[in-house]
């Protein structure tokens, strides 16, 4: 009892010596933090920092039992892997400046909106998307559309050349007719919104795919590999649709299938007429319906 009560002692003195400054400090330190994980979370660069947790761990227990053998291995390799990782995540950090340097970060935290905030697809463009898709795979015209989720495709979209038209069938048909000057590439969907066209993809390298499918579907799934983003896919050769995610690819048999896979990414626009703190922060984080 003596010894709580000289540590509840030592912690109330401890508190009188903390300044306004210092809690300024915390404040700042912490916003950093949360934003760099918040960043890296939406990156493939979460995954290495797990791995990374995983490492220190491991050179923690090293440590603590003495095994100097495995301190020195991984004493000599930390100014490798460390340049190895910025070389490799590259486009993550320059996007990251990108992003420091814009006035984006700072409507992201404090924001006025007074009107209509929309979230996701409307049903009206699910069915467009749905309608489109199964009229291309009739006459077998080859399509890849990407649609946004949490992790943006902005790189990706300037790869290819800007539309910023609403999400109809008549509009993604037309682009991915044959013979037009859009039709190569992909097509990235954000919101209710076609946003760009053209757009080079990354390859999936993974061994496992089916030696049937075609660059199409092998960009489909890469794109689906470091991102969180849906893709329809419609084949060329036999005009059948299949949908990549998380870096599987799923055959679809009918429209109401489909309609159910982008119920995923289907939200109602919300009203939302008041001042809203974290607004950027808080549209990511909540998960889809």
């Amino acid at each position: 009892m003596a010894q709580l009560m000289e540590m509840g002692r030592s912690w109330l003195s401890l508190l009188t010596r903390i300044s306004p400054t210092n809690i300024l400090e915390i404040i700042i330190i912490s916003f950093v933090v949360y934003e760099i994980l918040y960043w890296v979370k939406n990156t493939r660069a979460w995954t290495v920092l797990k791995g990374l947790v995983v490492i220190c761990a491991f050179a923690l227990l090293a440590a603590v039992l003495h095994l100097t053998t495995i301190l020195w291995i991984l004493e000599n390799i930390t100014g490798i892997a460390v340049t190895a990782l910025l070389i490799i995540f590259q486009p993550e950090l320059r996007k990251a400046l990108e992003q420091l340097g814009s006035q984006k970060i700072i409507s992201s935290i404090l924001s006025f909106d007074d009107g209509k905030e929309e979230r996701g697809f409307t049903e009206k463009t699910v069915n467009e998307l749905v309608r489109a898709t199964f009229e291309m795979a009739k006459v077998k015209t080859g399509a890849l559309m990407v649609i946004e989720r949490n992790t943006s495709l902005k790189e990706i979209e300037r790869t290819g050349i800007e539309i910023n038209g609403l999400v109809t069938s008549q509009l993604l048909i037309n682009i991915f007719e044959h013979n037009t000057p859009l039709h190569d590439g992909a097509v990235v969907i954000r919101g209710n919104r076609v946003a760009a066209a053209t757009c080079y993809l990354p390859l999936s390298d993974n061994m496992t795919i089916s030696k049937d499918l075609g660059t199409r579907h092998r960009a489909a799934v890469g794109v689906s590999e470091v991102t969180d983003s849906l893709t329809i896919v419609v084949s060329e050769e036999t005009g059948r649709v299949s949908v990549a995610e998380g870096g599987g690819l799923t055959r679809i048999a009918d429209a109401e299938s489909l309609r159910k896979v982008l119920a995923q990414v289907e939200k109602p626009a919300e009203e939302s007429g008041r001042f809203k703190l974290w607004k950027g922060r808080l549209k990511n984080e909540r998960k889809a319906d």
